[in-house]
């Protein structure tokens, strides 16, 4: 696998055309790649890409997967942000998301990392959990400030239909989360956090300041980027590849140095949707001139009804020609998102 993402790389070498300002490894459990085969990844990659400097490079790792010696290693390599897989602090919990770890791994894992020298972890939270209550929430949220993690990214149960917890719910075992639930718990992250120091920068996303993801800023901003190694994507601004996701596959077409990957050419109105639907989820929002000259479309005339009824209920502002929803509206994003799209 390591062989054939190093094929790859040397064979998309002039997708990106500019210098590179953020590495992020993820998309499964890549920390179980060794000392050995992290250096060589990273090693081929700033032979073939201009990095540039103090460029943001992360590692997705799951908290059992940290020992001193490893986060010595990851520190060494420049790894200089982590993004853990903690997902709750509660015992039982975690038992329930079917995690190897442990509360007690998961806080060893952050202390471990802060004591080898990292100083910008985030850590993964769930929350709209069946068994979860306000006040273990509020556990969860405590505990990671109390720890000092510097990025938190907070997301909702979702149920997939192939998977344990799709079919507890088919056969009744696990009962649907009412959407109140959902919003109660939310509402209690987001003051919570506020009153913590942490700013909520997107939907899902909360950072001590100087600390926002660079990586998934650059993704929210419609930024160039390419995706390496099975089921990954890349966009150059006009259109988007899809890597094929099987391993076996994928390791076969290049050994044979051929890209498994499909093209998808974007329309104007797909590119426009997409910066509508990723710009309005950020505290950043979406900017009105960058609109009208990329797409001859003037939202404040199109959309006045409903804009001035966002505005009239306090779920928006227009501040130096962008539109920004207020922290109240965060959680309606996706409702006030879609009847700002256009049609194909």
């Amino acid at each position: 696998m390591v062989v054939a993402i190093s094929k790859e790389l040397s064979l998309r070498e002039n997708y990106l055309e500019e210098g590179i300002d953020t590495i992020y490894f993820g998309g499964g459990t890549p920390s179980l790649l060794s000392t050995e085969q992290l250096h060589y990844l990273l090693s081929e990659i700033s032979s073939t890409f201009k990095l540039n400097q103090n460029a943001e490079i992360t590692l997705e790792a799951n908290p059992e997967d940290i020992t001193t010696t490893k986060a010595k290693d990851l520190i060494d390599l420049g790894f200089n942000r982590i993004s853990l897989g903690v997902q709750s602090f509660d015992d039982e919990i975690l038992k329930k998301l079917n995690r190897a770890h442990s509360k007690v791994d998961a806080v060893k894992a952050i202390q471990i990392l802060q004591t080898a020298g990292f100083t910008n972890l985030t850590i993964d939270l769930i929350y709209g959990i069946p068994e979860q209550n306000l006040k273990m929430w509020e556990s969860n949220l405590a505990l990671a400030t109390k720890l000092n993690v510097q990025h938190l990214s907070c997301y909702a149960l979702t149920i997939e239909e192939k998977t344990a917890f799709g079919h507890w719910q088919k056969s009744g075992k696990l009962k649907p989360v009412p959407d109140t639930k959902y919003d109660e718990e939310y509402q209690v992250m987001a003051k919570y956090l506020a009153g913590a120091g942490y700013e909520h920068y997107e939907v899902s996303n909360f950072a001590k300041t100087g600390y926002e993801s660079q990586h998934n800023s650059s993704y929210w901003q419609q930024e160039p980027y390419l995706g390496l190694g099975p089921g990954a994507h890349s966009y150059n601004g006009s259109s988007r590849q899809y890597n094929v996701s099987n391993n076996a596959t994928y390791i076969k077409a290049l050994t044979n140095d051929k890209l498994p990957f499909e093209i998808e050419k974007l329309s104007q109105s797909q590119i426009y949707n997409e910066y509508i639907l990723t710009g309005l989820r950020t505290k950043k929002g979406i900017d009105l001139l960058r609109i009208k000259q990329n797409f001859e479309i003037d939202i404040l005339e199109v959309h006045k009804p409903f804009l001035d009824r966002c505005m009239r209920d306090h779920l928006l502002i227009i501040d130096y020609n962008h539109i920004i929803l207020t922290d109240k509206a965060l959680i309606l994003a996706d409702s006030i998102i879609v009847e700002l799209m256009i049609d194909e």
